[in-house]
């Protein structure tokens, strides 16, 4: 994977909030962490924002895009936000603890 060089900022950016799900908990057993990120982050970008944040060693990044829901409002139809999610794999004996803060 080609690492894209970026600003502190745009690192700070790029990682949003980790994900806090029974899926991504699970993920975590094989030093994987997931991320919500910018629809525009490309995946060397993400590894290299995640390495700068967090001063870890990134191996894959793996991303989808979640689609917002359509939802009603008392009768209003609105619709949710579209967003990334980044699943990154982390290099053996490596570790973020995601219920603290940056």
């Amino acid at each position: 994977m080609k690492m894209a060089q970026i600003s502190k900022a745009r690192a700070y950016d790029i990682v949003r909030s980790p994900v806090i799900t029974e899926k991504a908990t699970l993920a975590s057993e094989h030093n994987q962490v997931t991320f919500r990120v910018p629809l525009d982050a490309s995946k060397g970008e993400i590894a290299a924002a995640v390495e700068a944040v967090f001063s870890v060693k990134v191996t894959a990044v793996n991303t989808l895009r979640q689609l917002g829901k359509t939802k009603r409002f008392k009768g209003f139809v609105g619709k949710r936000s579209d967003y990334k999610k980044a699943i990154v794999s982390l290099a053996e004996g490596q570790s973020i603890d995601v219920t603290t803060g940056v």
